[in-house]
């Protein structure tokens, strides 16, 4: 089947220069004789008329250009329409395309797009609200809050931000529910994850698999604060994967499980794939299989 690629190119993502990125999408999707169209992406996440285009005209794939952000956005308005997703990064963090193996740089992002392969690949639930690769309560989340409001992003502002809440974090207390068992905690944060890590390529889930039918769960409990580093580093970049039971005792806890519940009753700040989430005090977590098709690099399964 003919190929057809609508881009959707995130105006005020990044800071790479938009003008330059289209010439090289032109340039290149031309020379393979690919049709294609670029558009904007939207705002306020209504992409109907996109859908509408994709029945239409038979497109194949949709190209998001942007941070994780905007691929959260544009997967959950289009997923339905079983189309390919390729991504060209240009956020802050870029978590899902690194974990698919798609480089930063839009040359070979764009490369990726034209040779990798689709793979259906996992999706998750934060109460009603969609989720690609991360969904985090407490430290990270008020880093992510603060984020969103700098006139200035990039990975200077998030490194900056993330070492000046470093030094104030406090824990939250949680109860969690998964895998048949039932668990209070107090934690610096809670990160479920989908993809393997946080963006930047800082792993905060080695052991993630997009596609696997199953989130990771890493809860860095209340420990003293040199430690804290200390112990991620050691504990969760080492992918040591435990059963609940086994590592209550343990500063760090990681287990893997298809849903779970959270309360939140100190309203510790949460995230969804980098972006700031209203808080809510219960949540619960599932995840949805094989949800949507991504192209991931060829070396990557």
């Amino acid at each position: 089947m003919q190929r057809k690629i609508i881009y959707l190119i995130n105006p005020i993502s990044g800071t790479k220069g938009k003008s330059s990125l289209k010439e090289l999408i032109a340039r290149e999707t031309q020379k393979r004789q690919i049709p294609f169209e670029i558009l904007p992406t939207a705002a306020d996440g209504n992409y109907d008329l996109v859908k509408e285009k994709i029945l239409a005209e038979q497109v194949t794939d949709v190209v998001i250009c942007g941070g994780d952000g905007t691929v959260n956005q544009v997967v959950n308005a289009l997923a339905a329409t079983a189309v390919q997703f390729g991504i060209i990064p240009m956020g802050s963090g870029n978590g899902l395309a690194l974990a698919a193996g798609i480089p930063k740089a839009s040359a070979k992002a764009l490369e990726v797009v034209f040779t990798g392969k689709a793979i259906l690949t996992d999706g998750f639930m934060v109460n009603d609200d969609f989720a690609c690769m991360l969904c985090g309560l407490g430290f990270d989340a008020q880093v992510a809050h603060e984020f969103a409001d700098q006139p200035k992003r990039g990975l200077g502002t998030y490194a900056s931000l993330t070492t000046r809440h470093f030094f104030s974090a406090r824990p939250y207390p949680f109860r969690i529910i998964a895998n048949k068992l039932e668990f209070t905690t107090e934690a610096y944060f809670l990160s479920v994850a989908n993809s393997n890590q946080f963006g930047n390529n800082f792993t905060i889930a080695p052991q993630a698999i997009l596609s696997d039918g199953l989130l990771d769960v890493v809860i860095v409990k209340k420990i003293a604060k040199p430690l804290l580093l200390l112990t991620v580093l050691r504990q969760v970049l080492a992918g040591r994967i435990k059963r609940i039971e086994n590592s209550m005792n343990s500063p760090v806890i990681y287990f893997q499980t298809d849903e779970l519940f959270i309360s939140n009753p100190a309203e510790a700040p949460i995230h969804i794939d980098g972006e700031p989430w209203v808080c809510q005090r219960q949540l619960h977590i599932r995840v949805l299989p094989q949800f949507f098709k991504l192209i991931h690099a060829a070396n990557v399964s």
